[in-house]
């Protein structure tokens, strides 16, 4: 098998106040240093995020990188916990203001541009990929959504009194993790806890802080085995 067949096709999900057009900036060297391995395809985020007061920006999900966000139009987001529509990933609440939009742009996409390998979510993404990956184990997502890993950089369990049941039982998706020590969004054991729901799953903790390092040692080990894996079948 050769040519870009056989090449691992990962869909990205971009964190809060960020959306597809900015996070394929953000993750341009990893898509370089893997592009004879993995084809990125981008989802974006159906709801748009207010913009900052600034007197709140030190405090806000995604205040870290998301400069490119200034244009307005591209700060989006996958849910809110707040009926302000906002969102803040240590605070609990018992709404998830815009998810099943949300969870309605992933079915298209699975179904228009699918099938992927694997899905890739960055800060708020990559709690939304958890409850994907939770989903798809307890057979309550659409059947066009179906992928076979799943990365999570600088992620989180969603503490949506909605999405609590979703964390019931281990999932047992292979899983790669990345974070920081120094995340001031996200707490190491913020962190942690995500990682401790998955059981097959390699996990890289650096030292820096709210966004992906896309060196390409941290992530060739996983994604080797994933594309060595996809082509022995």
């Amino acid at each position: 098998m050769s040519g870009s067949n056989d090449k691992l096709r990962i869909l990205a999900l971009h964190g809060f106040r960020q959306s597809d057009i900015v996070f394929r900036s953000k993750i341009g060297s990893l898509r370089k240093n893997f592009k004879r391995k993995i084809e990125f395809f981008f989802a974006r985020a159906p709801h748009v995020v207010p913009p900052l007061e600034n007197d709140k920006k030190d405090d806000d999900e995604e205040k870290t990188g998301e400069e490119a966000a200034d244009s307005g139009k591209e700060s989006r987001g996958w849910w809110f916990n707040t009926a302000d529509r906002a969102f803040k990933a240590i605070v609990p609440s018992n709404m998830s203001v815009g998810f099943e939009d949300s969870l309605k742009v992933i079915e298209k996409i699975f179904q228009e541009q699918g099938p992927f390998d694997g899905v890739l979510g960055f800060s708020q993404g990559a709690s939304f990929v958890s409850i994907l990956c939770a989903m798809q184990q307890k057979n309550l997502a659409h059947p066009s959504i179906k992928f076979k890993f799943a990365i999570m950089v600088c992620g989180f369990k969603s503490l949506c009194e909605p999405h609590a049941k979703l964390y019931d039982e281990k999932i047992n998706l292979p899983a790669f993790f990345v974070y920081g020590t120094t995340d001031r969004l996200i707490p190491t054991e913020t962190a942690e806890a995500l990682v401790n729901m998955f059981t097959n799953k390699k996990v890289f903790v650096h030292d820096e802080g709210h966004y992906i390092v896309g060196k390409k040692h941290i992530y060739n080990d996983f994604f080797s085995e994933m594309y060595a894996i996809k082509n022995s079948n």
